[in-house]
């Protein structure tokens, strides 16, 4: 993320594993949702490095990778040339003047992603999951939020509209 770390809102959890969140580069996108609602688009993604400061309950599960949603709302002028999911890629996003907009780019070698969007980002879902055979996220996963915590030991169908739409 090169448009600072300010721009993330509800990110106590992810502050409280990695400290500074200034980089998005090298991050795993596992999905992309788009609801008419707002109109939002949620990317859920694996983050490219374990915390260093990791909670004695996943480093004792054997846990060894940081997912999490990130909400973009007022999206538009969206275009999505290539996915082929899962797919590491950065995540980019440049404030677009005074309009309390920002341009968002996703880019990797499977994925082509660009879209405009309101200037604060939503961050919600951060579990920590052991990364399986391929790369798959489809093991048990130990979710920071006591709501998500108390709901889902492991992710949801993605048809599961209280976990990728709200």
């Amino acid at each position: 993320m090169h448009a600072g770390e300010g721009l993330l809102v509800n990110s106590g959890a992810l502050r409280s594993l990695y400290g500074n969140i200034s980089n998005l580069s090298g991050v795993r996108i596992r999905s992309v949702n788009l609801n008419w609602r707002g109109p939002t688009l949620r990317l859920r993604i694996d983050l490219p490095t374990f915390p260093v400061s990791a909670p004695r309950e996943w480093i004792d599960a054997g846990m060894d990778t940081v997912q999490c949603q990130f909400q973009f709302l007022a999206a538009e002028n969206i275009s999505l040339t290539a996915w082929d999911p899962p797919t590491v890629g950065d995540v980019e996003m440049t404030p677009l003047g005074s309009e309390r907009r920002m341009r968002v780019t996703v880019h990797g070698l499977r994925v082509a992603l660009r879209f405009e969007c309101s200037e604060s980002v939503g961050v919600s879902h951060v579990s920590a999951f052991k990364i399986g055979s391929g790369g798959s996220d489809n093991g048990p996963h130990l979710f920071v939020s006591r709501l998500d915590a108390r709901r889902h030991t492991f992710l949801p169908a993605t048809d599961e509209k209280t976990f990728y739409e709200r």
